[in-house]
């Protein structure tokens, strides 16, 4: 599966930000001949000023920080199906911080079926062990929903995390999220039923991006929860007989959230309410 993905890519013509905030909206430029619609798989074509602090791991950190790192920063765009991180094991020197895109962490088996370990949007970042001084990680890292991020390289985030108390405590907290995630995760695939989980699936991506539309594959989510497209194409269908969804290829609506909630399994609000008691000011509250 690997193997055709594709690597992340940087904008067109892209500037990396300059110092202080009010400059980071204006220093970058998306590519101006790229068409008011994004392509299928393509990242949405969107404005800097709704992406330059939308990350809510960048947006939590004191001013003095963003001042240092942001002249580090680059955009990219996060095309679906893109690889962030090839395989478990792989060395990789850039850490990515979502804006409006959904990567997966997953974890490969040798015949090549999959399964989520987590997934992070605009509340986190992409290569959390870098900071811990590991240079390799433990998943492969894909991109579930297409968008963009902004890359900073390792160095500057491991640097800050040893000289700035407030980063240290920051990335802390963020990294006992992902590990609630792991774990709830492992208990929801193990113990409940397929539609259950997807309900909590979709919930969780519509929390890291906004509106109620996903563009998303029934194969992206079986990869996700390790089970056959079969299985997510019948859970799906009794959602939309429901009215709680509405599915074509490759695109979902929720229309009845509450009742999303009431459908899914416990592990959805656990991990929610968790992130919200670690993170309350960069995760969930805008």
């Amino acid at each position: 599966m690997l193997s055709t993905l594709r690597k992340a890519t940087s904008l067109p013509d892209h500037k990396t930000i300059n110092s202080g905030r009010s400059s980071a909206i204006t220093s970058l430029h998306l590519e101006t001949r790229q068409p008011l619609q994004a392509q299928p798989g393509r990242a949405p074509v969107v404005s800097i000023d709704r992406l330059s602090r939308q990350n809510r791991l960048l947006k939590a950190l004191p001013d003095e920080v963003w001042n240092r790192i942001s002249p580090h920063l680059q955009l990219c765009e996060l095309p679906l199906g893109s690889c962030l991180i090839e395989e478990a094991g792989g060395l990789y020197s850039q850490v990515y911080f979502p804006t409006n895109a959904i990567v997966s962490l997953l974890c490969m088996m040798e015949n090549g079926a999959s399964a989520q370990a987590a997934m992070v949007g605009i509340e986190g970042m992409v290569g959390l062990s870098r900071f811990m001084g590991i240079e390799t990680s433990a998943c492969s890292a894909v991109v579930l929903s297409a968008g963009y991020a902004f890359r900073l390289p390792a160095r500057v985030l491991m640097h800050e995390f040893e000289r700035t108390p407030a980063v240290t405590r920051l990335l802390l907290c963020y990294t006992q999220s992902l590990i609630t995630q792991v774990m709830q995760s492992a208990g929801c695939n193990r113990l409940h039923s397929i539609e259950q989980q997807l309900c909590r699936c979709l919930l969780a991506s519509l929390d890291r991006l906004p509106g109620d539309d996903l563009t998303i594959t029934h194969e992206h989510i079986s990869k996700m929860i390790g089970v056959r497209r079969e299985g997510i194409t019948e859970a799906a269908g009794k959602l939309q007989r429901l009215g709680m969804i509405r599915y074509s290829r490759g695109h979902i609506t929720v229309l009845d959230r509450p009742g999303l909630e009431d459908h899914a399994c416990e592990c959805y609000s656990v991990i929610k309410r968790e992130t919200e008691r670690l993170l309350p000011a960069a995760s969930w509250a805008n």
